[in-house]
């Protein structure tokens, strides 16, 4: 839960939901710059959420655990019978 209770690091999840992605997409999705980018990487890896393939010099990153994205939705629903 704590890795993912940075903002810069659900918008990563939220958009690895769609794919595996390179650091310099994410870099500009998040607006911060890359080393920033890959410490948040870091966490999720280390949470065992998103996992890591280098392709060339590249990095690619994708979900580890597609079923997170059930925590987003349950959550979703919390919020909605609140009100």
């Amino acid at each position: 839960m704590k890795a993912m209770a940075h903002p810069s690091r659900l918008m990563i999840v939220d958009e690895l939901s769609q794919g595996e992605r390179c650091v310099c997409e994410l870099t500009d999705l998040v607006g911060h710059d890359i080393s920033t980018v890959s410490k948040h990487l870091s966490v999720l890896k280390a949470a065992g959420i998103v996992e890591d393939e280098r392709k060339g010099k590249m990095i690619f990153y994708r979900l580890r655990v597609p079923c997170v994205l059930n925590f987003f939705h349950c959550v979703e629903k919390v919020l909605t019978a609140q009100r």
